[in-house]
């Protein structure tokens, strides 16, 4: 097939010898399966914002830091070239992702290169060599869906081990390649010690994957993971290796209202009752 604009300069610099196909197209980038000497892989080539059907991104924003203080001025003051700098910003988000949660032991596409807003990357292919279908592209047999659960939920905490979230996380960003579950798209993961935001995505990824395998598993719509790993992360105790339940009690007991406001009552006599007091000694 022709080579759409966006991978052209590849070609031009000997990156990528030929486009076999699209892939995929989504919110955020076009996929394209292409060939570069004798290897099979993905270019990954992202929309501009303007493109992106996936704008409101305030809250993956939070949690990344930019330590060029220009850079950061222009990107809060909205000017082109802080534009600019925030689409470079948001591009090379993905790429750092996928290098860090390989090196953690992630099932996460292998990256290969990246230039000019196109990520080269391993093509997750199934047992047959094709393409890898996503989650939502299949029909699990319960004891299936119990495991590729399991499997996910230790590949998010293993994810937050190494400091990220994924915040997109969905049984569209998930693939199953001849080994199962292979996590993509983190364009907009977020560093779990830096946002405001972090358990809130933690808490949505993981009730996304709990309502997806819960179609085929329905006991697993009653999981509390999140809160489970939440707890165990807050307190430095969760490792890729903690054990985990899918049960978790909070302490919901609703504060008597009534006792709270005898307890005002009775701190108010007594200062009033100190003060008279005091008022007497001054009077003597």
């Amino acid at each position: 097939m022709k080579a759409p604009k966006s991978i052209q300069p590849l070609i031009a610099d000997g990156l990528v010898d030929e486009v076999i196909r699209p892939l995929m197209s989504g919110k955020e980038a076009a996929v394209y399966i292409v060939r570069r000497g004798d290897e099979v892989c993905c270019a990954k080539a992202y929309k501009t914002v303007q493109q992106r059907g996936f704008r409101n991104n305030t809250q993956y924003m939070e949690g990344r830091k930019v330590r060029n203080s220009r850079k950061a001025r222009a990107m809060e003051k909205g000017s082109r070239y802080g534009r600019e700098e925030q689409e470079s910003a948001w591009q090379n988000a993905e790429v750092d992702a996928l290098f860090l949660l390989a090196a953690a032991g992630v099932r996460v596409p292998k990256p290969l290169n990246f230039i000019d807003g196109v990520l080269l990357m391993e093509l997750v292919v199934d047992a047959d060599g094709n393409p890898a279908p996503r989650l939502n592209d299949l029909v699990l047999p319960a004891d299936l869906a119990r495991e590729y659960h399991r499997f996910v939920i230790g590949q998010v905490v293993r994810m937050l081990c190494a400091g990220l979230v994924h915040g997109d996380l969905s049984e569209f960003n998930v693939l199953v390649d001849g080994e199962g579950p292979v996590i993509i798209d983190l364009p907009q993961a977020v560093h779990a010690a830096d946002s405001n935001n972090t358990f809130e995505l933690l808490e949505r990824d993981i009730d996304n994957m709990a309502a997806y395998f819960g179609r085929f598993a329905p006991e697993l719509l009653t999981t509390r993971y999140a809160f489970e790993i939440w707890n165990l992360y807050e307190q430095g105790k969760l490792t890729p290796e903690s054990p985990l339940t899918g049960e978790f009690e909070r302490d919901e007991k609703a504060a008597n209202l009534g006792d709270i406001m005898r307890e005002i009552d009775d701190a108010r006599e007594d200062a009033l009752r100190r003060k008279a007091y005091a008022e007497g000694l001054d009077e003597d």
